[in-house]
């Protein structure tokens, strides 16, 4: 009776720890992953930095992205570093 006790308690254990930890984590990932694919040209971006951009031309994994008013200020990131993204109405 000891044994099976133990061993239902370290299943509860794992189970809530899948529960509380991996299965939200898994969630996020996808939301971030469908957010970065619907990056397009021309949407107004927030970087993980904290920097506000509009993308003028993408790659693979790569985006160029223009900050601020001078047209000069062109800067080549990840795509990971998106954290939020604006369409343009």
């Amino acid at each position: 009776m000891n044994g099976t006790m133990t061993i239902l308690y370290l299943v509860f254990i794992v189970g809530l720890m899948y529960f509380m930890a991996i299965r939200p984590q898994r969630k996020e990932k996808k939301a971030h992953d469908e957010l970065l694919a619907s990056v397009a040209v021309g949407d107004s971006i927030l970087t993980s930095s904290g920097f506000y951009g509009v993308i003028i031309d993408m790659t693979d994994d790569t985006v160029i992205v223009e900050f601020g008013s001078n047209k000069n200020c062109r800067i080549p990131m990840r795509k990971e570093a998106i954290v939020q993204v604006e369409k343009p109405e």
